[in-house]
């Protein structure tokens, strides 16, 4: 690595590490090799850098050290084996949400195995269709509807699901698909979760960068998962799985919600990467059920 390379990140890792970011070596490399257009990988190999070069990745960094998300810089999100297009008007993908979808995507692939030839998936919430488009690139047999009420995020959605098999429909989760009712045997959710009185606490990249319709979701950030809860035990076959997002410190009061409906069985919680609580999923019932006794471990 050339001296004036290795100082521009040093002063650069430094600038965003004052500045609060979470990884400012990681981030100042990315951002480097997205202006050199290489792999993070080859900076070591990479000669001096000229001017512009180092113009436009002091700029760079400086829009990182006001917090604006790297994906945002960069324009891309990378989501299992996806790089989605994401900027202003979009929630960003986050890794903790590609558990979730595993989840979703190994149970469509279970259906095809046990004879279902081609199953149908909703992805509530789609935001830029990354869970939607992983279902569908993953398991290609399969049938997948992503739903969005933002018209912003609905164009990213559409350019990413290019290709993809997605079908996109812009609008409420409450009213977008009820012509699939009965029918669906995957639902999947990262809808907002957050409380609105958590505001102070989440980080700047979300609060002032993520759109507030993706984020927020009344004092106890229940209010759309329990929509979510709603919509997809309209929405699923007797015994159809739903997979729904939650924030990490809503490991019990997520799934409650769901138990309390009365039309839900094993109801469980489960972890992201980082052995939080992440997701609850549930099975339709095949009948309504008290809400006793519905939650399993």
């Amino acid at each position: 690595m050339s001296p004036d390379l290795r100082r521009e990140l040093a002063e650069a890792a430094q600038l965003l590490a004052s500045a609060g970011v979470a990884s400012p070596e990681h981030d100042a490399a990315t951002l480097l090799a997205w202006i050199l257009d290489l792999p993070r990988s080859r900076l070591n190999t990479h000669p001096q850098l000229d001017d512009g070069a180092i113009t436009a990745f002091r700029h760079a960094v400086r829009r990182r050290a006001q917090r604006e998300p790297l994906q945002h810089i960069t324009g891309s999100a990378a989501f299992r084996y996806l790089d989605l297009e994401v900027g202003d008007g979009v929630f960003t993908p986050r890794p903790e949400t590609e558990v979730m979808a595993g989840v979703a995507i190994d149970e469509l692939k279970r259906l095809l195995s046990s004879g279902v030839r081609s199953p149908l998936a909703v992805d509530l919430c789609t935001g830029s269709g990354a869970v939607a488009i992983a279902m569908a690139t993953e398991v290609p047999a399969a049938r997948v509807i992503g739903v969005e009420i933002s018209e912003d995020a609905h164009h990213f959605a559409v350019r990413n699901a290019t290709g993809s098999g997605v079908e996109l429909r812009l609008g409420d989760i409450a009213e977008a698909v009820h012509d699939l009712t009965g029918q669906v045997h995957v639902v999947a959710a990262n809808p907002p979760y957050i409380p609105l009185t958590a505001y102070e606490s989440v980080q700047a990249e979300a609060r002032d960068f993520d759109p507030p319709v993706a984020l927020w979701s009344g004092d106890e950030g229940l209010d759309m998962i329990a929509v979510v809860a709603d919509v997809a035990a309209r929405l699923l076959v007797a015994g159809g799985l739903v997979a729904c997002e939650h924030a990490d410190v809503q490991g019990e009061v997520a799934p409650a919600v769901f138990a309390a409906t009365g039309t839900w069985t094993h109801v469980r919680d489960n972890d992201d990467l980082a052995g939080r609580p992440r997701f609850v999923t549930a099975r339709r019932a095949a009948r309504a059920a008290t809400a006793a006794g519905t939650m399993s471990s």
